[in-house]
């Protein structure tokens, strides 16, 4: 072995060394719900890394559904799935990506380390950049029919369709395309409605999209270039946000601020409201912060890089907002510490049975900055009156196999035609379905409600 190839190994593992002595020492129920506990911070030298092993599933070998639900394999043979969208005709689309080859060009023994940790969880190759459309023509619950809907993307993430009008969130931009019903495959170049921030760190790279149920507006989820400013603050600009564009003559606005990494949105079906996924900041502790989900305020500002969950001040950012502290919104509802929430989707249209009548399903991706890990799994968080209502469900389990490895990890979720619940596994390559004992019919969600 080389010296030059010896001494990141060395000090690789001096720091997975030195960071494995930090661990939580509360369970991640009690940094979940709408009163998370939150203990003092407790920031160590070196993080806690302890990713889960990329390893991809066995022959046969899928995911546990929760008890009275069913788990299958809706397709396979994918690269790197990560967010998914339902067509109107049932054909489901799938954003097949990874990061920008420039995205998270930290420099020095930290950026060098979380470059080898995210290869190790599976994350870091090249990106296939393309959407591919899946069609279940017989309505059997597997696929039947694949084609290449969208190529030569740019890190695509986020999807819409408003109309003839099919919107797709690249890492830098939004761009819309024609679209006709049916269409298997769209061609002819994107028309470019908007830049979105990138450049050469691009930390957090995804960019969601979500229409507004009038087809009016567009919510674009934008991440921070950071943990908690610490490449500068004028490398925030526009970002930890929700961005609102205005369809008809592009003007774009920020709608809301102080989010970390909002992922997955949603509308909640009883009040309107919109709701967001947030991932928030690492490196101070297995017990803090939780992700967390959040009706999403227009100005509002939740906090980040200065406080999180309210008032509770970094000390790491400087200079200090005491003012900003004071106006930052505590979130509605915390997903457990580091369980990298992302995936979201609100229950209204599926037939898994009453528990799941009303709510939200939760894709957790899994943790890093965690021991022991945390997420790796789906839950539902029911709603009452618009609201969280109880703890989460385990709705697909199984993700972590008995040796530590990642089997596959849960990306994005959605509702498919049939009411059944699709989850994307970017690890595992697969997207899968479940389903419950409802008979074909009004699905249970929308009966509650009518």
């Amino acid at each position: 072995m080389t010296k030059a190839l010896f001494t990141p190994l060395l000090l690789a593992g001096l720091a997975l060394s030195l960071a494995a002595c930090e661990r939580a020492k509360l369970p991640v129920e009690a940094g979940t719900g709408p009163k998370p506990e939150l203990p003092p911070p407790n920031q160590t030298w070196i993080p806690t890394v302890n990713i889960a092993p990329a390893k991809g599933w066995d022959q046969g070998a899928m995911p546990t559904a929760a008890a009275g639900l069913a788990v299958a394999e809706f397709a396979d043979q994918l690269d790197h799935p990560r967010w998914l969208h339902v067509l109107p005709n049932g054909d489901v689309l799938v954003a097949e990506t990874q990061a920008p080859p420039a995205a998270n060009e930290d420099s020095g023994i930290k950026g060098w380390i979380m470059g080898l940790v995210m290869k190790r969880a599976g994350s870091g190759g090249p990106s296939a950049n393309r959407i591919t459309l899946l069609r279940d023509q017989n309505g059997d619950g597997t696929v039947d029919q694949r084609a290449v809907f969208l190529e030569g993307l740019h890190s695509p993430f986020g999807m819409a369709l408003v109309g003839s009008d099919f919107y797709v969130a690249n890492t830098d931009a939004v761009v819309r395309y024609d679209y006709q019903p049916d269409a298997t495959r769209l061609v002819g170049p994107g028309e470019k409605v908007v830049d979105l921030p990138a450049g050469t760190i691009n930390y957090h790279w995804t960019k969601n999209l979500i229409a507004s149920p009038d087809g009016s507006r567009l919510y674009v989820s934008v991440g921070s270039n950071s943990n908690v400013g610490e490449n500068g603050l004028t490398a925030e600009d526009g970002r930890a946000a929700i961005w609102e564009i205005n369809i008809k003559d592009r003007s774009h606005r920020v709608f809301a601020s102080g989010l970390r990494n909002p992922v997955g949105m949603a509308w909640q079906a009883d009040t309107g409201a919109l709701w967001a996924a947030v991932n928030e900041r690492d490196e101070i502790g297995s017990d803090l912060v939780p992700d967390y989900m959040t009706s999403v305020q227009d100005g509002g500002f939740y906090g980040w890089p200065y406080s999180y969950y309210g008032d509770h001040v970094d000390v790491r950012v400087e200079p200090p907002r005491p003012d900003l502290v004071a106006k930052a919104i505590a979130p509605d509802y915390a997903l457990g510490p580091h369980t990298a929430s992302l995936g979201l989707a609100d229950a209204g249209g599926n037939r898994l049975g009453g528990a799941f009548a009303a709510g939200m399903f939760v894709g957790q991706h899994g943790s890093w900055n965690r021991k022991p890990p945390s997420g790796y799994k789906v839950v539902f968080v029911p709603f009452a009156n618009g609201e969280p209502s109880g703890q989460p469900i385990d709705v697909l389990t199984g993700f972590l196999n008995g040796d530590g490895d990642a089997n596959g990890r849960p990306v994005g979720v959605a509702i498919d035609r049939q009411g059944a619940l699709l989850v994307a596994d970017d690890v595992g390559n697969r997207i899968w379905r479940v389903t419950g004992g409802e008979q074909p019919g009004v699905p249970q969600a929308q009966a509650k409600r009518d």
